[in-house]
């Protein structure tokens, strides 16, 4: 085994030594740190960590200085519509003035001005707004996303949608997760008609097509009164499972109709928003394998009541974080901004907070075996931040402190100081 196979860090001031995912309740709290550390890195994989002091292995390797800088995993933001084109800043300054999310949308704006600028941009356009997008996400220390789809809802647009996720994931480092989202509202060439709109979107030769060109892991569906009922996302789930996509379901945003006992049932990874969410859901996702996943920086972009983190995590629940980064209700690209509100603004610790974007969120798209963790045998997805811990990392909510950051073992970013 050559030593150039090999690769350290060093001069690491604090590593985060996150366990794999999920990680429950209390649990979140307690993470290891190790002071003046280093990680012994082979073929992408982490093969050692320890104090620097400890290691013993070979000594002619390749070598990264962090810079007395912190270590944590790279991060996951496990819920996003990243893929998408247009902007609402005139919904933005209308929301400022007092007019709600609800209203501007049975006006004639909302969700239907993205899919309008959606549909009527090519492939290689919307190829090249997520793809800047997502190098920023990167050098925010992002290296794992999921993308919804939902801006089309047409088979057409939707499947373009999917098949631009798939071409960014060849073109740049970050690793994508596709979910299928069709199911986001109903468009107006089927208005007064869900039913039809989802057999159009669901139609088996649809789902096989996806299936074949494997465009979605997931199947997710805004679960709302506003959108589609506990009955048509159920069928939506079968549908899809049939064709091995699992299910996600975006539930108790607006209100609570039962969306996350939804999830429970059809063995969703994931039930996301959770702004709604009562004791008789919090109780039926204790007693699943369901990843509660928070989105905070859309309470933050609307100005609503943020989701109670803290009784899901008193609850011993495995709570995921994400920015739900999208055009309408979180235009945040930054999921260190969107930690640095959790700790603000839901109570959660830095260590909380940090499990949420790494372990559960890879746990939230099944991804919890490989990364999310610093552990032997785990993909090297790293993140060496400028600070010396994480505690001041999230304490600096108005600039990126990320200074270098690899996938698999390879340097993907390195800030130009």
């Amino acid at each position: 085994m050559s030593n150039h196979d090999h690769l350290i860090i060093r001069n690491i001031a604090e590593l985060v030594v996150m366990p794999k995912g999920p990680v429950h309740g209390r649990a979140m709290r307690t993470v290891a740190r190790i002071p003046n550390a280093a990680i012994f890195i082979h073929d992408g994989l982490i093969e050692w960590f320890g104090p620097e002091a400890s290691y013993n292995g070979p000594a002619d390797l390749k070598a990264i200085d962090a810079q007395t800088g912190c270590v944590v995993p790279g991060l996951i933001d496990c819920h996003t519509h990243t893929a998408f084109a247009g902007t609402r800043e005139k919904e933005f300054a209308q929301r400022i003035e007092g007019r709600s999310y609800e209203d501007i949308a049975r006006s004639g704006g909302g969700i239907v001005v993205t899919v309008d600028a959606t549909r009527n941009a090519t492939f290689d356009e919307l190829v090249e707004l997520a793809l800047a997008r997502l190098r920023r996400m990167l050098a925010n220390g992002v290296t794992t996303v999921e993308i919804n789809s939902g801006y089309g809802l047409t088979v057409e647009d939707e499947l373009k949608i999917l098949r631009v996720i798939r071409r960014l994931g060849e073109v740049q480092p970050i690793e994508l997760v596709p979910t299928y989202l069709a199911a986001h509202t109903t468009p107006r060439e089927f208005v007064g008609r869900p039913d039809d709109y989802l057999d159009a979107v669901f139609d088996e030769s649809v789902l096989a097509t996806i299936q074949r060109e494997q465009l979605a892991e997931f199947c997710d569906v805004f679960c709302e009164r506003t959108a589609f009922t506990i009955e048509q996302s159920r069928r939506v789930f079968v549908a899809a499972s049939k064709f091995g996509m699992r299910a996600k379901v975006h539930a108790d945003q607006l209100s609570q109709m039962g969306a996350s006992r939804l999830a429970v049932e059809v063995r969703a990874i994931s039930a996301d928003h959770l702004e709604k969410t009562d004791e008789g859901a919090i109780a039926a996702l204790n007693s699943s394998s369901v990843i509660p996943v928070v989105l905070p920086g859309c309470s933050f972009f609307l100005g609503v009541p943020y989701a109670p983190a803290r009784k899901l995590i008193e609850a011993d629940l495995p709570v995921a974080l994400a920015t739900d980064f999208n055009p309408g209700s979180s235009l945040v690209e930054s999921l260190q901004l969107v930690m640095s509100i959790a700790c603000t603004q839901m109570r959660l610790t830095p260590a909380e907070t940090l499990v949420a974007a790494t372990a559960n969120a890879a746990a939230a798209v099944d991804r919890h075996s490989r990364v999310g963790a610093i552990a032997i045998g785990m993909q090297a997805d790293l993140t060496i931040l400028d600070v010396p811990n994480l505690d001041r990392w999230l304490y600096e909510p108005g600039r990126s402190c990320v200074r270098t950051v690899m996938k698999r073992g390879r340097l993907v970013h390195q800030r130009n100081d």
